[in-house]
């Protein structure tokens, strides 16, 4: 490092002093620096004259706090739906075994729920019992009306074949006889007229005896006329007839038949229906009950492993600490309660601002220090940087985007306990032989990075490509030769009025260490310094590249090796 004359004061660490420290400068800088009384809290102080470029070795890295949680450990949730109460929780830090009662939830709703539900239960139980008892009964009837209906086409067939096959011929035999029985009754009552006539002629007959033999003979042939005239009849009318009503009678029995079917089967839907209705409402009533059971059950959590007690914490933390839990908190489900750390290294969570999530990533070396733990230090690695911000932080400032990021510790020990506070710093890069200036050296004024060189009594304006920068200190790739002299602050009046401030120009981003405005980068004036409302480790404005890659060391923020 090279010697810059003045005095030196102790450093200060943390953005507050670096903000605090921009604002005087804005207002009083310039002046101070010819009166010799300005002051800059850096590795050493820069005296009236200002700052000297020096050559060495600048560590980027971003500078973070977090709370320890271990990597492998059971965390217990509620699991009870919507939202409850603690009722009981143990105290953190107990040792406790397996089974043990760790808390209880507050069930009284779902203990009134229950007894609403159980008497539901039994009634869709009801429900189905009866519609499988009228589906039987149904079913009963419609076999007893097909069997009926069944039995009537039997006989319709029967009675159909008994005529064709019998009744028929008998119904033409009878008329043949009936015919034959007339004939005969005609021979006799013809014999008999004659042998009267041949007696009348003779005088044994009297006139009236003659009439009634031929009364007699005429009847017989009008009653064989008759039965002659009865079997035309019959073969022609009454047999075809009757042939017709006997087939119409078989053919009305199978339509009865098929109706008696299709109406029971129309029937036993409806009930086959109402019996699926009420079982489905019996399966979700059942459901529904095992289901309130459960909760009831689940609202009693008790330890699935042997080990100490963490509680977990509230949302909204700035490190993702937030409150712990305790009795009376009101948590949602899936909401962590407690863990039981396990076997296995611990890990650290922090959260990440925006503006240095190009940064950091995966793998990157890490230094931390334990606040229960001083004066020690432990190496980590970056093992998971988050996707997307962390929503619970939009809560204090909803233009506030930061990532879950967890650093795996190695080496870790038995005195390291979930929950501890711990001070992260991600080794980023580690440049090395550059030319670097203190941060508030660069101004940013009209699209360009300038530094006011004093040569004797002159003061040069002059501008320069700076490269990547930490909280305090920049690189500067051209414009500026070791050991010349730059001022902390532009001196009034001194900005060319030939450069006009770029509207488009976007302001560098800062990297803010623990402590500073993590809400993004301030609007500063034109020709402010560069690093005034900022942190380090961003993209320098003028350099137009990204950071470059991750190298296995790094730099503390703010110094130079």
């Amino acid at each position: 490092m090279s010697a810059n004359t003045t005095t030196s004061v102790p450093r200060k660490r943390g953005g507050l002093g670096l903000a605090v420290g921009a604002v005087i400068t804005l207002a009083v800088g310039g002046w101070l620096v010819f009166l010799g009384l300005s002051s800059w809290s850096g590795d050493e102080v820069n005296l009236a004259e200002g700052y000297r470029v020096e050559r060495g070795n600048l560590r980027i890295s971003v500078i973070e706090r977090g709370n320890l949680t271990a990597k492998n450990s059971h965390s217990l949730k509620c699991e009870v739906e919507g939202r409850t109460t603690i009722l009981y929780l143990i105290e953190e830090g107990t040792q406790v075994a397996v089974g043990d009662v760790i808390a209880e939830l507050d069930v009284s709703e779902l203990l009134d729920r229950q007894v609403d539900q159980e008497l539901r239960a039994q009634s869709a139980k009801n429900a189905f019992t009866k519609a499988k008892a009228n589906l039987e009964i149904q079913e009963t009837e419609n076999e007893s009306l097909i069997a009926q209906a069944e039995l009537a086409q039997d006989f319709a067939e029967q009675d159909l074949a008994k005529f064709i096959d019998g009744e028929r011929d008998e119904l033409v035999a009878l008329a043949d006889e009936e015919i034959s029985l007339a004939e005969e009754d005609l021979k006799i009552a013809e014999d008999q007229f004659s042998w009267s006539e041949k007696l009348a002629e003779k005088g044994f007959l009297t006139r009236t005896e003659l009439e009634r033999d031929e009364l007699a003979f005429a009847r017989a042939e009008i009653m064989l006329s008759q039965k002659r005239r009865a079997k035309e009849l019959l073969i022609k009318f009454d047999l075809p007839k009757r042939l017709a009503e006997l087939e119409g009678a078989r053919d009305e029995t199978v339509r009865d038949v098929r109706k008696v079917e299709l109406q029971a089967e129309a029937q036993v839907i409806d009930f086959r229906t109402a019996v699926e209705t009420t079982e489905r409402m019996l399966e979700l009533e059942e459901a529904e009950l095992a289901k309130n059971t459960t909760q009831i059950e689940k609202a009693v959590i008790r330890a699935p492993v042997e080990g100490i007690v963490v509680y977990g914490r509230e949302e909204g933390g700035r490190w993702g600490g937030g409150e712990p839990v305790k009795e009376g908190t009101e948590v949602r489900e899936r909401k962590e309660i407690v863990s039981i750390p396990g076997g296995g290294p611990m890990v650290a969570d922090a959260s990440i601002h925006e503006s240095v999530l190009e940064q950091v990533t995966e793998g990157l070396a890490c230094l931390l220090s334990i606040d229960a733990l001083p004066g020690r230090e432990f190496h980590g690695t970056v093992s998971r940087v988050a996707r997307l911000p962390d929503k619970n932080s939009w809560f204090a400032n909803p233009s506030l985007r930061l990532y879950k990021t967890e650093i795996v510790i190695e080496g870790s020990s038995q005195e390291m306990r979930p929950g501890m506070s711990c001070s992260i710093e991600i080794l980023v890069d580690e440049l090395t032989d550059v030319l670097k200036v203190p941060l508030q050296a660069v101004v940013h004024h009209g699209g360009r990075n300038l530094c006011f060189v004093r040569t004797g009594a002159k003061v040069e304006e002059r501008e320069v490509d700076v490269g990547q920068h930490n909280t305090k200190w920049v690189e500067v790739r051209a414009g500026l030769s070791e050991d010349e002299l730059v001022l902390l602050t532009p001196p009034p009046g001194l900005l060319s009025d030939r450069s006009k401030p770029a509207e488009t120009e976007a302001e560098p981003r800062g990297v803010g260490g623990p402590g500073s405005d993590r809400g993004g980068p301030a609007s500063r004036p034109t020709g402010a310094p560069l690093g005034r409302g900022a942190g380090g480790g961003g993209k320098s404005p003028r350099s137009g590249s990204a950071p470059p890659p991750a190298a296995s060391h790094g730099r503390s923020a703010g110094e130079g090796s």
